[in-house]
């Protein structure tokens, strides 16, 4: 059974300082005990939310190297870029900001050079913040054909490329996302989410475990670490 945590709030902005608060002690941590901090964010609405507080505090960001924990294969300064929300929120602060999708059209291929790209990095990182969709995806780990590759990837193996099935309709492109492997490695994994149907939906995920149909309890049922959730109506 996942140990979990549950953190509640009033509000989307209570929430936000919460977690920028949370995200910038595990930064601070980090560097002073290692000297460099690397963590991965989400997308979606509840991250760009935060940003903005976490940015604003005064932390060693020279230090800092953040990536997303997934992205949607799309141009840099297409608005469904997850990585130009973090450039944009981050790089001003002097945050090292590092993308993860490529330029290639098999997102197979795609999902190789994303993974290439995280080897590079030093691993594991202080911090996987996840959200959550309302089919139960979490990062780009979604429903379909690709699923299991992102679910039982090698430990070894860092990112994947997946074709979402049925495809989302606010963006209805390929991804690159962190696999279960890489999400659970992380020193810390939080997640954030808001509303009351999500809130049902990931306590009967939790619930399920091993068991679970949807991607966010099959990846938590394998986590070793106690998970903290932040939630909002």
């Amino acid at each position: 059974m996942v140990e979990a945590e549950w953190w509640e709030y009033d509000s989307v902005d209570e929430l936000a300082d919460a977690v920028a608060g949370d995200v910038g002690f595990i930064v601070e941590s980090a560097v002073d005990a290692r000297g460099s901090s690397l963590i991965a964010v989400p997308g979606g609405g509840t991250g760009p939310a935060v940003f903005p507080k976490l940015a604003a505090q005064p932390l060693p960001w020279k230090k800092v190297t953040i990536i997303p924990t997934d992205d949607r294969l799309v141009p840099m300064d297409d608005e469904r870029s997850n990585v130009r929300a973090i450039a944009k929120a981050f790089l001003p602060a002097g945050a090292r900001v590092i993308p993860i999708a490529a330029d290639i059209a098999d997102y197979r291929l795609a999902g190789n050079s994303a993974d290439a790209r995280l080897q590079d990095l030093s691993w594991p990182p202080d911090l996987v913040w996840l959200g959550m969709g309302e089919d139960g995806h979490t990062a780009s780990i979604f429903a379909g054909p690709d699923l299991q590759s992102a679910l039982d990837a090698p430990k070894a193996r860092r990112a994947v490329g997946v074709m979402p099935d049925p495809m989302p309709s606010h963006a209805p492109v390929a991804r690159v996302t962190l696999t279960r492997a890489a999400i659970l490695s992380a020193r810390t994994v939080m997640i954030a989410i808001t509303g009351s149907e999500k809130r049902a939906l990931l306590e009967q995920a939790i619930a399920d475990g091993h068991s679970s149909k949807l991607p966010i309890g099959r990846v938590l049922a394998e986590a070793d670490q106690p998970i903290d959730i932040h939630w909002a109506p």
